[in-house]
């Protein structure tokens, strides 16, 4: 009987292999943008969606796709904002500072520094990589961007970085995120050891609004799904009146891309 399982977990792990390997293939970590009207393709047979993507139309012009491997949000988020934050210098200083003060922060809620310190040194090297002046082209900063985040040790390790980051803001506040979590998990760090931390897991209302919070950034993120209603809904993280995204993010059934109006 055990001998059956072993096989059967053999034959699970190779069909999710070739599954990742099919994926890696087809889809680029983060395309080029590409006009909004492409996702008509996609749903030429699906009028509820095309009517959707109609919407999404009149407010949005172009999109990236990010690849469908679980991790789109955070590669998603992570791109779009530095790609935001190029323009803005004094805001760049901003974020950079956030994340240079996150390893202490992470060490203090017993991350292991030996397990941090490769994934920070990462992320603090394409923001050194990017950081605006007003001596360089900001086209070119944002090309060095774009092909920084298609090579997969970079991308990577910049989406686990960013995991932790969320993981830690949760823990940090752990008796608040506690009343969001539903399912069979016995606490929060085990929420997030489960579903927040480990690649390839995707990302909920709960992951936005942390990460959100740790990092003082606001996402805006439209809702494309089978809703009676003909209009897209957009969702703000975090949700006030004063808010104003830098970032917008298309949500499709367990999959995010990007936004571009």
């Amino acid at each position: 009987m055990e001998q059956n399982s072993d096989n059967h977990d053999e034959l699970t792990i190779k069909q999710q292999k070739e599954i990742e390997k099919e994926i890696n293939e087809q889809f680029a970590l983060i395309s080029e943008k590409i006009p909004i009207e492409i996702l008509n393709d996609e749903y030429a047979d699906d009028p509820v969606y095309r009517q959707k993507v109609q919407d999404i139309s009149s407010k949005y012009r172009y999109m990236r796709k990010i690849r469908p491997d679980g991790n789109c949000f955070y590669r998603a988020f992570g791109f779009t904002t530095l790609e935001y934050l190029i323009k803005n210098k004094e805001e760049f200083k901003k974020f950079r500072q956030v994340i240079e003060q996150s390893k202490a922060k992470l060490i203090e809620l017993n991350f292991p520094q030996f397990t941090i310190d490769d994934f920070y040194d990462t992320i603090m090297e394409v923001i050194n990589k990017v950081e605006p002046s007003d001596t360089q082209d900001v086209n070119k900063v944002l090309d060095e961007l774009y092909k920084l985040f298609n090579e997969q040790a970079y991308s990577d390790y910049i989406v686990v970085y960013l995991r932790l980051i969320t993981s830690g803001k949760l823990q940090e506040e752990a008796e608040f995120y506690s009343n969001f979590i539903e399912g069979n998990y016995t606490s929060l760090l085990d929420f997030c050891k489960k579903e927040v931390e480990p690649m390839y897991k995707e990302s909920d209302h709960i992951h936005i609004i942390a990460i959100c919070a740790a990092l003082g950034c606001a996402v805006r993120v439209v809702y494309m799904d089978r809703g009676s209603q003909s209009e897209v809904i957009a969702h703000d993280f975090p949700d006030c009146p004063d808010n104003n995204p830098s970032v917008s993010l298309l949500y499709r059934p367990n999959h995010y891309d990007v936004l571009y109006q």
